[in-house]
């Protein structure tokens, strides 16, 4: 007899052991072959969404599809690249997580799939080709500590400019991070100057000071190690929730609202599985459980929820262009490390 909420949990807490050992699960411990199905019913899954995220989601697909998913939690950028070095011998069937520019940068790794109600998606939230399957919608936003910040001292991109918060900046390397790379374009887009002065002028700003994670943002502005920082509505609002000592502004100079997505694995092993993966979380279920449970935006509409979220319509949006936010997103991350690391090439 089957024990509820046994197995979903059981596959997340080995996932842990599958990352770090690189081999099967049922390969590694009795307990775990006791367990684990047949190939047909697994779902490896690459993902950079944090644990409350991830894993009421997954075990609620395992407990609706019987499926076996073992999951390699990681930074986005970490994880494109993993996808690459592996390519010729996939690994995983799905990228759950990270900004779709992130995303699309890497669209050799992806095999287009126009998930199930995809006409009932956003359309401006939607990939052209199938590419990739919007999860989420995230704004964009600044932060600040509330006792050591007045209201008002930080209202837009250009507050960040100011020899005031020099040092005190809190911001995640975007080679690292999806978010942060959405960030930084989205900073450039809104202030609207010569590329190459800002990314040198806000390196200034930064002073020789970057994070290793997005996580890391929020906990040293609460800290009080920094003063301010820029990060996603989502985190902001709960750690705001949770009681943190932190506000979140919408930048006045523009902000941007670019989905995260999760795409499918060109080779994957599992393909089925992860068809019905990128159905499941764009379908309404999961939609309709994403301001109330993961203070995000859902990117299609859904009947009898209630919107706790600033409208769209309120905010000052920038012309965020996915399609150039891919096209130089190596090219931009080369000349953020130059930049910030002084002009020294090496």
């Amino acid at each position: 007899m089957k024990q509820k909420g046994i197995r979903p949990l059981l596959s997340l807490t080995l996932a842990g052991l599958l990352t770090l050992t690189g081999c099967t699960l049922a390969g590694r411990d009795p307990a775990v072959s006791l367990y684990a199905p047949s190939e047909a019913q697994r779902l490896v899954v690459y993902t950079s969404h944090k644990e409350e995220v991830y894993q009421p989601i997954i075990e609620e697909f395992e407990a609706r599809t019987g499926i076996w998913v073992e999951l390699v939690p990681g930074g986005t950028n970490e994880l494109l690249e993993r996808l690459t070095e592996e390519s010729d011998k996939p690994r995983a069937d799905v990228m759950f997580g990270g900004g779709v520019d992130s995303l699309q940068a890497y669209q050799d790794c992806f095999t287009p799939y126009f998930c199930k109600d995809w006409d009932l998606l956003e359309p401006s939230m939607r990939s052209s080709d199938g590419l990739w399957t919007p999860f989420s919608a995230l704004p964009v936003v600044l932060i600040y500590n509330t006792k050591l910040v007045s209201p008002g001292h930080l209202t837009a991109w250009h507050d960040l400019f100011s020899p005031a918060w020099q040092g005190r900046i809190a911001f995640c390397d975007p080679s690292i991070s999806g978010s942060s790379f959405t960030g930084l374009v989205t900073m450039l887009r809104a202030m609207k100057g010569d590329q190459d002065q800002l990314l040198m002028d806000f390196a200034v700003s930064l002073d020789g000071r970057q994070l290793d994670s997005s996580g890391q943002v929020l906990t040293s502005v609460a800290s009080g190690t920094d003063l301010v920082g820029i990060t996603l509505e989502e985190t902001a609002l709960k750690r705001v929730a949770a009681g943190d000592d932190i506000a979140l502004v919408y930048p006045s100079d523009g902000t941007s609202c670019v989905p995260d997505g999760c795409a499918l694995i060109q080779g994957a092993p599992h393909p089925e599985n992860a068809q019905l993966f990128l159905d499941y979380i764009s379908g309404e279920d999961v939609q309709r459980r994403m301001e109330s449970e993961f203070s995000r935006r859902p990117i299609r509409t859904v009947q009898d929820t209630e919107e706790h979220l600033p409208s769209l319509s309120d905010l000052s949006l920038v012309d965020y262009d996915i399609t150039w936010a891919s096209e130089h997103h190596s090219a931009l991350l080369m000349s953020w490390a130059f930049y910030f690391g002084g002009g020294d090439e090496t």
